[in-house]
């Protein structure tokens, strides 16, 4: 069974990259497009990872974390924090508000592609060639 990865994000064209991204690797994707969902699917579905963008309509993704991290039900799900702020502050306030990591926007896709193997031991990356073309760059 793949792993499945709840996206958080009220950016179409970010979530849109994101989503086909992962589903192209086999990860199974969830979509939340504010806080209160992200808090609600992370309840229903207990994803295997959470990409959190910070910036988030009704509920912020910092808020939504503090509440997935508070539930005993859902405090073991590694959340990893989108965020155009890439100052080391913000990566504090990230970190402290229970983001298990943090990736800066726009979304580097090796990046995050390492990122997500971090969280949940993804290693076909080689096997598709991704990381040889890296290494040539």
């Amino acid at each position: 069974m793949s792993n499945v990865v709840l996206i958080v994000d009220d950016d179409p064209r970010s979530m849109k990259l994101t989503y086909d991204l992962l589903n192209v690797f086999g990860f199974t994707t969830l979509a939340a497009t504010n806080g209160i969902q992200a808090v609600e699917m992370a309840k229903n579905y207990k994803p295997d990872l959470i990409l959190m963008d910070i910036q988030l309509p009704v509920m912020d993704g910092l808020s939504a974390t503090r509440l997935i991290k508070a539930d005993k039900t859902t405090r073991d799900i590694p959340i990893v924090a989108a965020t155009a702020y890439a100052m080391k502050e913000d990566e504090e306030k990230v970190i402290q508000a229970g983001c298990d990591g943090c990736v800066t926007k726009p979304i580097d896709i090796q990046v995050l592609l390492k990122t997500v193997e971090k969280y949940l031991s993804f290693r076909n990356i080689d096997q598709i060639g991704l990381s040889r073309r890296e290494k040539n760059e």
